[in-house]
């Protein structure tokens, strides 16, 4: 008898799902989410995932089992949990999604296939982004990404067989895993998930371009499905037809305009997600190796000058307001727009010297809707270390007199701006850029720089052709800049 276990990890979802569609050809199946100590246990995890994911698997749970499949929740190692579950339901078949994830998930998937090969359990893995496995060259990869999107969607089974006897496990809260309750619950799950796409395609994304960089008005004209998109609440080719489908159809001209910048985004995406699964370690070494040991804690101490402009920059107290904005608004809501989380990784990277990777563990566990390749290839392009990107330093001062000219932003987030509660500059910005600038354009220039430019840019740089004419037809604009375009 086949018994086929659909495996969840990020794709907390009914709708284009293939592993599903798959389990329905066996004879029995059930469904299964590792809570695993190893994401527990990490520097990027933060409760506010945790309570983003217990409360998307809530309904996904209900759902599946009016279909006839129960969902088990588990806590553990992978292997053990898995091992467990053959022995006690003759596991023949394991479907899962591929990931593109941190080292710890890595190292995970490679022990899963091992125990696979062994217990000789087939398991089967389907992509569920544009980012392609055993990637050869970059050439012709946005034809292929293309092509993904535009397959048909995967059709919702209409019901499974579940094992006799086994039922769904009840949810553990996040007390039951030691955690605390986060102050801000944003909406979670496939539904809401959906309810934020239809609303962005309708209307709300008329002035998604317009007004996408400034913080005051971003949360509103951004689509706000990122953090659905890291777990996987929709599928990234649900998202790309319903954009194109309402792009063709809209009669809103405002709105058609909107929806085309938004939808030249989700190609960055995956673009950057690439990065890493094309070259793992550049979640912690730079990808210009030729730069390793340039800022303090590159492989070298951490020194107390750098903990003290670290920690003021964590908390929001660097003297600089837009920066400090930023920050506190970002710890206590779990999001920020682009423009702003760009500036505040500038910031620490140029203005206070830091290396990147204590920056990104810190941000990672605040960002909601933190996405592994593209957090860490953004970190790195941001902080200057991917030896191919224009250095993009941002002017604290410039974004404030350009996205919050009368001050709005600052005063809400930074009260006490402007008495003597609020600290001096931690830093000088002319010099300190201008020593920046001399260790960063100085080694841009040097031999060994170009050298090992130019083999970056083979392996991790985009390509402008690849894309057929149709879309060009269609009205779509090819980005110029992936800075600014892998938020929604």
């Amino acid at each position: 008898m086949s018994v086929g276990l659909v495996w969840f990890k990020r794709d907390l979802r009914l709708r284009d799902h293939q592993p599903l569609a798959q389990a329905a050809q066996c004879e029995r199946a059930f469904g299964l989410f590792i809570i695993e100590p190893a994401w527990l246990q990490s520097f990027e995890c933060d409760p506010r995932h945790v309570d983003f994911l217990l409360r998307s698997l809530q309904p996904l749970q209900i759902e599946l089992r009016q279909r006839g499949m129960p969902l088990l929740v588990r806590i553990g190692e992978a292997v053990q949990v898995l091992e467990a579950l053959r022995r006690e339901w003759n596991v023949t078949h394991l479907f899962s999604h591929e990931e593109t994830g941190p080292a710890w998930s890595y190292a995970r998937d490679i022990s899963v296939g091992r125990w696979s090969r062994i217990q000789h359990v087939h398991w089967q893995e389907w992509p569920q982004t544009g980012v392609i496995r055993r990637l050869r060259s970059r050439d012709g990869w946005a034809a292929r990404w293309l092509q993904r999107m535009e397959a048909p969607q995967v059709a919702m089974p209409a019901g499974f067989r579940a094992p006799p006897g086994m039922q769904p496990d009840p949810l553990p809260t996040l007390a039951d895993l030691g955690l605390p309750t986060p102050r801000l619950q944003p909406p979670a799950g496939e539904a809401d998930a959906w309810e934020r796409l239809r609303a962005f395609l309708g209307g709300d994304g008329r002035d998604y371009r317009r007004a996408l960089s400034s913080p005051l008005t971003a949360p509103e004209a951004c689509s706000r499905l990122s953090a659905h998109l890291a777990f996987g609440t929709l599928s990234m080719r649900s998202v790309h037809q319903a954009t194109e489908l309402a792009i063709e159809h809209t009669p809103d001209r405002e709105l058609a305009y909107g929806l085309r910048g938004f939808s030249s985004r989700l190609r960055w995406h995956c673009h950057f997600m690439q990065k890493l699964e094309d070259q793992p370690d550049l979640e912690w070494r730079n990808i210009a190796r030729s730069l390793d040991g340039l800022r303090p804690g590159d492989g070298g101490p951490w020194g107390a000058l750098a903990q003290e402009r670290f920690e003021a920059w964590c908390e929001g107290r660097t003297g600089y307001p837009m920066v400090d904005a930023c920050m506190r608004q970002l710890c206590s809501t779990g999001w920020l727009n682009f423009r702003m989380r760009a500036m505040l990784v500038s910031f620490a990277a140029y203005h206070l010297w830091l290396h990147w990777r204590a920056p990104g563990l810190f941000l990672a566990r605040q960002f909601l809707d933190f996405e592994p390749g593209i957090h860490w290839s953004q970190m790195q392009m941001q902080s200057g270390t991917t030896g191919i990107n224009t250095l993009r330093i941002y002017s604290p001062a410039k974004q404030a007199r350009d996205h919050d000219p009368l001050g709005e932003y600052v005063r809400r987030w930074v009260p006490e701006y402007g008495t003597p509660a609020y600290p001096a500059p931690i830093v000088d910005e002319k010099s300190a850029l201008a020593q920046a600038k001399e260790a960063l354009y100085g080694h841009r220039h040097s031999p060994v720089a170009r050298q090992e430019a130019d083999a970056i840019q083979d392996r991790h740089g985009s390509r402008k052709s690849g894309l057929p004419a149709t879309t060009q037809r269609r009205g779509r604009k090819k980005t110029a800049d992936p800075g600014q375009g892998v938020l929604f």
